[in-house]
């Protein structure tokens, strides 16, 4: 039995007592059946976080809409207790779940969108928009959980509202001053999402007419895309994983390069730098802390089909950050740098390749298969199986630095049209500028039958004069 397992069997056993009562709360007797989970072998505090038992938790039917298009169900989630009332304004973690059903979906695999926001007792009045899209381009049951993490918070009193990095990094310094492995607010955000996936297959086994939803897709974008790969390490409901806009996997090294890139930290990551956490990467507290929350420290475990949805001027990541992780994750993988776009991906193509993605696993349809290899020079000799409908090399230039954001360079990325060579390679050459720097991908656009086209490329690799950031 593996570590995911293991750790879901004892999940699965305190839930089949939550089903036993007539209320879907967490009664006081889950305590016995998830006592075991601080046990298993090769557990991180992660690990011991989500299967730890919670009395709090619990989720009521708020609506149900039919129509010809379809059912969606909103659903009230009570995901947890997170820390104590002298330590945070606000100790219940609580969301919004929309399940939006399809009418003739019939699979029993649902695509777990997990979002953010903020905290709300009224209830909304309309599903999301992305979640009605990909439950409609996909027929698939699509649910969507809210308020990840639960923000604003207040720490300590300290009369400041934290959200989104702001409240991450404060965490991440409570845990070191406080040496508590505790406090690193991706430990509930993963819960919460794990807790929503319970909530969808008690909601979904008891409505009528609607599919009861046994195995997931899941996907978020940037802290929620970091919670994504968490959620993959953890449970073994998981089918598959799509973590958008998250290039930061192996933190460590990838910080450094990042800093290496650009002479500084980047604004978008300044929460983090006023916290004091970035000058300290090689501390143990920061050592200790990214045990537990880097996905990279699982990688192990992520076996699951995996569609990486990056974008080539994101903010927060310099554009070559995959080179720390990609090459060392198991099993199948799709990466996917979104050209000519920041850390919003806003008026991307980045929703047409998630949906096709999600569509391959709940119809079991092939996906296509991209490996390369790089010889001395760089250059990289792209394989692709079965033959794409579209090839392209991507590439922009900066003569003044090495940094490819879109807020400093724009839509800078040009396109050309390749052809595959007699052996049916594409080349992706890495030459260096006379000045300055450039930054090249390949782009391969598939029809695998989905309705919507995969996009895959190549990493993405900045060339210049001299190199930095290795």
């Amino acid at each position: 039995m593996n570590r995911r397992t293991a750790i879901r069997a004892m999940q699965f056993a305190s839930l089949l007592l939550m089903s036993a009562s007539t209320s879907f709360s967490g009664p006081a007797r889950l305590a016995l059946a998830r006592e075991a989970a601080a046990t298993v072998p090769g557990q991180t505090e992660l690990d011991r976080y989500v299967a730890k038992p919670d009395d709090s938790f619990r989720w009521k039917l708020v609506s149900r809409r039919d129509n010809e298009q379809g059912t969606a169900l909103l659903l009230d989630l009570t995901s947890q207790t997170w820390r104590t009332s002298e330590e945070v304004d606000r100790t219940q973690w609580k969301h919004w779940v929309w399940i939006v059903v399809p009418k003739g979906a019939d699979s029993k695999t649902a695509l777990m969108l997990i979002g953010g926001g903020s905290n709300s007792t009224e209830p909304p009045h309309e599903p999301p928009a992305l979640a009605v899209q990909l439950a409609t381009t996909t027929q698939s049951i699509v649910a969507e959980v809210s308020n990840i993490p639960n923000q604003p918070l207040e720490l300590f009193h300290d009369g400041h509202d934290r959200r989104e990095d702001d409240l991450l990094a404060r965490t991440w310094r409570a845990a070191i001053e406080e040496h508590d492995l505790g406090w690193p607010a991706q430990l509930p955000m993963t819960k919460a999402a794990v807790r929503a996936m319970d909530a969808v297959q008690q909601a979904t086994a008891v409505e009528d007419d609607v599919p009861a939803v046994e195995r997931f897709v899941v996907a978020g974008a940037s802290k929620r895309g970091w919670t994504t790969w968490l959620v993959g390490a953890v449970d073994d409901r998981v089918d598959a994983i799509a973590p958008v806009v998250i290039d930061v996997l192996n933190v460590r090294k990838s910080l450094r390069h990042h800093h290496d890139a650009y002479g500084f930290w980047a604004p978008a990551i300044g929460d983090y730098q006023r916290e004091g956490l970035l000058d300290k990467l090689d501390d143990p507290g920061i050592k200790g802390l990214l045990d537990i929350v880097d996905p990279y420290v699982y990688r192990e475990r992520l076996t699951m089909p995996k569609c990486i949805i990056n974008a080539s001027g994101d903010q927060f990541f310099p554009p070559d950050s995959s080179q720390f992780y990609f090459d060392q994750l198991p099993g199948e993988k799709l990466l996917s740098y979104v050209p000519n776009a920041g850390h919003g991906l806003e008026g991307s193509h980045a929703i047409e390749t998630l949906a096709a993605f999600h569509a391959s696993v709940v119809r079991g349809l092939a996906r296509p298969r991209v490996s390369w290899t790089e010889n001395a020079a760089g250059e990289l000799h792209v394989t692709c199986q079965p033959a794409p409908e579209r090839a392209k090399l991507w590439r922009a230039a900066n003569p003044s630095a090495r940094d490819f954001r879109f807020d400093q360079i724009g839509a800078a990325f040009i396109a050309q049209e390749i052809e595959a060579d007699d052996a049916g390679r594409y080349r992706v050459e890495a030459t260096p500028p006379s000045q300055g720097f450039t930054a090249s991908f390949a782009e391969f656009e598939f029809d695998i039958g989905a309705g919507s086209t995969l996009r895959t490329t190549t990493p993405i690799q900045v060339s210049g004069s001299p190199q930095l950031g290795k």
